[in-house]
């Protein structure tokens, strides 16, 4: 009896060149190398040019003085400080307004955009002709008016404008008390740091027990005691090591507390209101995404106004208010480059302008600064995206 071919129940495995996964990671390799040697190529042409016209490369720059002073400084720094010195003084003043800004515009944007929204009609109206002007209006424009318009026009020293005999505001800054702790003020840190560790288990005991029980806590009042009273407590009983040392007026200018440059302030201000003004409106277009079936729902429960937006419109609207709000964050932390127009000491202002012409290191420099700006950017969109999908609704 002959044997009866096996036919199997697999279809016929195909070519490895008719394989669309195979030919896709084939096209994506050759793509990647093409762009390898593209900027290989073009490191190579500019460093070969470079060489031939006497030009130095590389990053020994960073160990040679600077020479030159800078206005504002979080860190001690002077003539003779290096090159390397300028570059964390120009990072840390452009991080310091981009944190300034970002705090400031959340604030002001999330307070517009729920005015805008206001059953008021004053109200309302104002916050959209505040809206429509400033968004409208080019972020440059706007820190040349508040720095040369504003800022300059202030009073001068001896006729500041005093609030309360502790803030002062003139044409060379403002001046506000800065803090001088004593020995034992550690102390008082710790606290504060234990409070909130405190804060975050009884907030989850409290949802826990909600979970499982139905039984509601209030702990925002409990949270406010522990991260209020428990530092308070430790630093009276450590003798209150704290005191402020207030500006006052001496010759020509004030001496004391901290100042506030005149370029920080305008810098700012500006930031703040121009991207303030498109945060309201992503806020308003969030808090009218909210199905209104959920506004009705919360008021047949029995819930007030402010009690139903802080808890059922604000919490849903935040989906679809955090992505265009980090793009907001993106824009003003970018925007701040525009510091260079008033004199602000930023990085592109004293790394990339002034060392720059210094050393004739453009290659290197531009790469640096590049290289900053993007990292921001990448950590900006790791923590909001990590917040986002903090506040993303987990279904059951």
């Amino acid at each position: 009896m002959a044997d009866t071919p096996t036919v199997s129940s697999q279809p016929a495995k195909p070519k490895l060149t008719r394989d669309p996964r195979f030919r896709a990671l084939v096209f994506q390799v050759l793509a990647l190398i093409a762009v390898a040697a593209f900027f290989i190529y073009i490191v190579h042409n500019t460093l070969l040019n470079m060489e031939q016209r006497g030009i130095s490369t590389g990053f020994a720059f960073l160990d040679r003085p600077s020479g030159f002073a800078i206005l504002q400084s979080l860190i001690p720094y002077s003539e003779s400080s290096t090159y390397g010195r300028t570059f964390v003084v120009g990072l840390l003043n452009t991080i310091l307004v981009s944190v300034l800004g970002i705090i400031f515009a959340t604030l002001v944007g999330f307070l517009v955009g729920v005015m805008r929204l206001s059953r008021n009609w004053l109200i309302s109206k104002l916050a959209m002709v505040y809206i429509e002007l400033f968004r409208n209006i080019p972020l440059l424009l706007q820190i040349v008016f508040w720095y040369f318009a504003v800022a300059f026009n202030l009073p001068a020293p001896r006729q500041s404008l005093a609030f309360g005999d502790l803030v002062f505001l003139n044409n060379r800054g403002m001046y506000v008390p800065a803090p001088v702790v004593g020995e034992g003020f550690w102390m008082t840190g710790v606290a504060l740091v234990v409070a909130i560790v405190a804060v975050v288990l009884l907030v989850r005991w409290a949802r826990r027990r909600f979970e499982t029980t139905g039984k509601t806590f209030h702990t925002v009042y409990a949270a406010l005691a522990i991260v209020v009273g428990l530092p308070l407590l430790v630093f009276f009983a450590t003798g209150a090591p704290l005191h402020w040392d207030v500006p006052a007026l001496k010759g020509f200018n004030f001496r004391g507390g901290l100042t506030v440059i005149p370029e920080l302030f305008a810098l700012t201000l500006a930031l703040t209101i121009y991207t303030a003004a498109f945060i309201a409106e992503t806020v308003r277009s969030g808090i009218q995404s909210v199905s209104h079936g959920q506004t009705e729902a919360a008021s047949a429960l029995g819930l007030s106004h402010a009690r139903t937006l802080r808890l059922v419109v604000i919490p849903q609207a935040m989906r679809v208010i955090i992505p265009p709000l980090t793009s907001q964050y993106l824009n003003l932390t970018k925007n701040s480059s525009l510091a260079v127009a008033i004199g602000y000491p930023d990085l592109v202002a004293v790394f990339a302008g002034t060392t720059l012409n210094q050393t004739g290191q453009a290659v290197e420099i531009i790469a640096i600064t590049m290289a900053v700006y993007l990292t921001l950017s990448l950590a900006i969109s790791l923590l909001m995206n990590w917040y986002n999908a903090k506040m993303a609704l987990r279904e059951r």
